[in-house]
């Protein structure tokens, strides 16, 4: 999928000429990188491996006369957050895209408390700080562009993956609130909130996850919403797991997810 060219256009009207994506190494941070970049967008890319971020300025740049910045840094950790604004210094930035985020699976019992922890510091704190700062910066412009990445299971609680859902109802519930109190400073947001997708994701969560969705499938319909609307359920098989469950209650949501996420998870009820 790629995106007209008026589409193109608008985007970098409205949020150019400088987009800031974690996690754009690869998953659905990498397909926004690629769709902002056939776009005209300058990039300033961040993920742990330099390696990545090399090889994707490198194939960036053979295809579009934009300029990259490669900020190399763990968002877990102070120091990453800080190199990212540091390397935003002098830029033009008018959109922010916090793609960086992994997930963990299993019982929460079983779990390692490090690693739960060190998921919160990605997937809730260091989306808060960059969020806090850019906001500032493009409140005084008037003008900008926030895309945080919810997913399906921010809606209920979700059994074998209790944490990690709970960080996404984080961004969700944050995105919502966001989306209200910096619209009359010209700044739009958006969460966007996939279901299961075929990516490193489902690796490191240790999961198995079957008919997944492709990182092309969602970047498109993503940054179309951008600035129509506040919440984006993007790829047919999101938009079906969601409007099949709209008018289950709750409690058996949760019942539902622990179906589905025992069987990504190998776990059943006991």
């Amino acid at each position: 999928m790629q995106l007209l060219k008026k589409e193109k256009n608008r985007l970098v009207k409205h949020y150019g000429e400088w987009a800031i994506i974690t996690g754009a190494s690869s998953g659905i941070g990498l397909e926004l990188a690629i769709q902002l970049a056939d776009a005209g967008f300058n990039l300033l890319i961040n993920s742990r491996s330099l390696e990545k971020l090399k090889a994707v300025e490198k194939d960036l740049k053979s295809k579009h006369a934009i300029e990259i910045k490669i900020v190399d840094g763990d968002v877990s950790e102070s120091t990453g957050i800080d190199k990212i604004i540091q390397a935003a210094q002098g830029l033009n930035i008018g959109l922010l895209i916090t793609s960086a985020g992994y997930g963990t699976s299993g019982l929460f019992l079983d779990t390692s408390l490090h690693s739960e922890i060190n998921m919160l510091r990605v997937n809730c704190e260091a989306v808060l700080s960059l969020t806090h700062y850019f906001s500032q910066k493009f409140k005084q412009q008037k003008r900008g562009g926030i895309i945080f990445l919810s997913s399906l299971v921010a809606f209920q609680g979700v059994p074998y993956s209790a944490n990690y859902a709970a960080t996404k109802a984080y961004i969700q519930s944050l995105s919502e609130a966001l989306a209200i109190e910096l619209k009359p400073f010209g700044i739009d947001v958006l969460a966007a909130a996939p279901g299961p997708v075929d990516s490193g994701f489902g690796q490191r969560a240790n999961m198995k996850m079957g008919n997944a969705l492709k990182p092309s499938e969602l970047g498109v319909p993503i940054l179309q919403a951008l600035g129509r609307q506040t919440n984006v359920i993007p790829g047919l098989l999101s938009k079906i797991l969601v409007y099949s469950l709209q008018t289950v209650p709750r409690w058996a949501k949760i019942r539902i997810m622990q179906k589905v996420m025992g069987g990504f998870t190998q776990h059943q009820r006991q």
